[in-house]
Formats: structure tokens, sequence, C-alpha cells
């Protein structure tokens, strides 16, 4: 099968509704222990192939330039001849296999090694901690606390380093808007010694599965497999991978139509680099390229000294609610009652997209926060003083005016100064 072990590491396509991914994780999970099929299976395995190639044909219009997608088909054809499979036969859905006695996905005797914080000896310090989360339109939290909100549309790197790869794509909310938010999401957790073969976790918009891109839900055939988990909360809208090896916990959830991202991870995994250096758009460890960030400052010196929105001007399509400054706050009051950074985040996503489901993102990823984050004190960002980099939000008290001037940079159409 070695024509399709590389579909699950292909980068995803930047704004498409091909549903690639699902056929992939149908036929992986059908044949994932199939590598040794005798002559008897054979049959089986040509059926599971053949529902495969009618699934990648049923989303073949919209999958058009995806590398994932032509992969597949070729890979396919492959298959075919390899397995002497006919392209007639039943095509019925591949069946989950059943685990047979002892198989990896049932142990629970996983070596130390593959329990990040039982390898640390009593007499070492405790492992610190460090949290980081994308949510909105969108906003990101670093390792460091630092709190930007940023454009960064299409796809950027979240994390980068020696044990995963976190990779999101962010794609306009409104036309002719520059408001973004997180459309797909690809996780890479690399081979570890004994404990976890490669894995990928890939989702996108309305597809927020409960298993790694190859149908398995844990770290694959090795003795510590079970170090690595992946637990669905609630269906298709909130997912938890365990990475017990590295001691990392991530989050992802569906909010509306857009994906979140949390993650708690020890700051030696989140510092294990080959090159430190070329870590540059590695955003939860660097934050944004300054020109990628919303500049409060800069904004404030735009040409919206009371700034009155008139909606005026090009006719585009209406967002789902439209907010006010003082609606917006009102309605982030209900599930955000501190005037913090979070909440901040949440009237400026009402007011540049008018969807509510931004509000709810808010919420979530506060809730995330206080679930992931070691130090109960730095729940809650606040604007700092003047010294602060560029890129950080607006103080509480922030004056209506300033928050019209960057729904109207966002959304210039609905402006006429």
């Amino acid at each position: 099968m070695q024509a399709l072990t590389t579909l699950s590491s292909s980068p995803p396509a930047v704004t498409s509704p091909c549903k690639i991914l699902k056929c992939n994780s149908e036929f992986w999970a059908a044949t994932s222990g199939s590598h040794h099929l005798g002559t008897e299976e054979a049959p089986e395995f040509c059926t599971a192939l053949r529902a495969y190639a009618h699934c990648t044909r049923r989303t073949a219009r919209t999958c058009r330039g995806d590398l994932a997608y032509h992969s597949a088909a070729h890979g396919i054809d492959d298959l075919m001849a390899q397995h002497n499979c006919s392209k007639d036969g039943p095509t019925s859905q591949p069946r989950l296999r059943t685990l047979p006695p002892g198989d990896s996905q049932e142990r629970s005797d996983s070596p130390e090694i593959c329990h990040y914080e039982k390898s640390f000896h009593k007499h070492s310090a405790a492992p610190n901690y460090t949290h980081c989360g994308l949510f909105g339109d969108p906003h990101l939290r670093t390792f460091t606390d630092t709190f930007q909100t940023c454009k960064v549309q299409g796809a950027w790197p979240l994390i980068d380093n020696n044990y995963l790869n976190v990779q999101v794509t962010n794609t306009p909310v409104l036309p002719g808007s520059t408001a973004t938010a997180t459309s797909k999401l690809t996780i890479i957790f690399k081979s570890f010694q004994e404990c976890v073969d490669q894995k990928v976790y890939q989702a996108e918009m309305d597809e927020l599965p409960a298993a790694f891109a190859d149908g398995s839900k844990n770290g694959g055939d090795k003795h510590g497999a079970n170090s690595l988990k992946i637990t669905e909360k609630v269906s298709g809208q909130h997912i938890e991978i365990q990475a017990k090896y590295i001691g990392t916990t991530i989050v992802v959830r569906q909010v509306g139509r857009y994906l979140t991202f949390a993650v708690r991870m020890p700051e030696e995994v989140v510092n294990a680099v080959e090159d430190r250096d070329s870590q540059g758009l590695y955003l939860c460890l660097r934050g944004c390229p300054l020109n990628q960030q919303i500049d409060f400052q800069t904004i404030r010196s735009a040409q919206a000294t009371e700034g009155r929105a008139r909606r005026k001007g090009p006719s585009l399509p209406a967002s789902p609610e439209a907010f006010t400054y003082e609606t917006a706050t009102a309605k982030c009051r209900e599930k955000l009652p501190v005037e913090d950074l979070y909440f901040q985040s949440c009237v400026f996503d009402l007011l540049t997209t008018g969807d509510v489901n931004f509000m709810l993102a808010a919420y979530y990823a506060f809730e995330d926060v206080k679930m992931l984050h070691s130090n109960k004190d730095k729940l809650h960002l606040y604007e700092r003083t003047r010294d602060l980099a560029p890129g950080n939000m607006a103080p509480s008290g922030t004056p209506p005016a300033l928050w019209v001037a960057l729904l109207c940079l966002s959304q210039s159409w609905l402006c006429l100064l």
C-alpha cells in the first residue's frame, strides 16, 4: 500500500469542499490490518478498494486540483492492478476491523518512556507547561502569553518541533473582507521510539473526524501506542488528543463553520527544535509576523476621529446579523463577563463578521485556557502599558470610535468616512 501511504502527509488545499479525507479514512479503517492479506482475504480487500474508488469519484468535481485527491486516484489504480481487483463487483461500504486480542489498541502497559511525566525522576522538578490557542478572526495566544490579532490568510504553521507539526489554513469569512478564520487544520505526530508511529489528524469545515487520517484512534502498532489517543467529546464539534509520550494535550473544536485550536505542552517540547533561528513562522512560539498583525496603535491614527459607520456603498451579501458596538458588547457579556482580551476579541469579531458563533468561539477558547493553562493567575489577559510591541489588543474601555475604525479597516465597503 505504499502508493497511498503519503496521502496522510499531503498538505491541505487552500479552500475546497473536497471530501477526499473522508474517503481516505474509511478505506484505511477498513484495511489497516490488511497488509498481510492472504489469498482468501483478497476479495474483501478488493471490495473495500472499489468502495474507495466509488467514494473518490463522488467527490471528483469538488476535488479538482487537490493533491491528496489526485494521489488517491493514482494509488487506487496501482492497488487494483497489484491485487488483480476487477473494477466491477460489490462496493459495500468498508467495515471497521474488529481488533484481535492483544492488539496494540487494547494495550495499557506502555513503557515508561512513553509517559512524559513518569519518565521524570522523583528528585527532578516537575515540567513547566505552556499553552497556545488560536480562535476567531483569528486571535492568537502564544506560548509566552502574548495575545495578537492577525490576518494570516492562507496556510501557516502553528507548531513545528521535533515531535509534531501543526498547520492551519485561514480563509475569508465574507466576500470583500479581510476578516479570516480557520477552515482547515493538520496535525502530524512524528514517529517516536517504541511509543508511536507517525500519525496525521486532519480537520476542515464541516468535517471534524474522531480518528486519525488512517482511521485509527491511537498511536499505531508500537508497544506504547496508547500514549497517543484521540477522544470525541461532542460529535462533530469537539475532539481531544492526548499525547502522553510528550506530555501534550490538544483540543480542536468546530464552532459554527470554523475551527479553534488549543494546546498544553511542556516547555521542553516547545523548544525542541533543530534550528531555533529557522522557526520564524512558528506562530505559537514567535507570534504572527509584524506585517500580519493588526496594530491597534496604527488603527487609532486612522481616518476615523469619531468614526461613524454608515451602511452605504457597494451592495454585498449581508452578514448573518448586524451588530453595533453597544449590541456587540452586550452580547459578549452574556458569555464573557470579564472585559479582558477574550471579551474584546468577541466584540471585534461580532463587528467584523456579524456571526454570533464567533462569540461562542471566544467563550470556548477561554474555557480551554481554564482547562489547559498551568498558571491560574494568567487566565485573563489585559492590555498592558504603551511599551508593548505592536500587535496587542486595545485596552479595556477602548472607545467605540476605535472599534468602528477597526470595522472599517476590515470591511472597507461598510464605511464612507
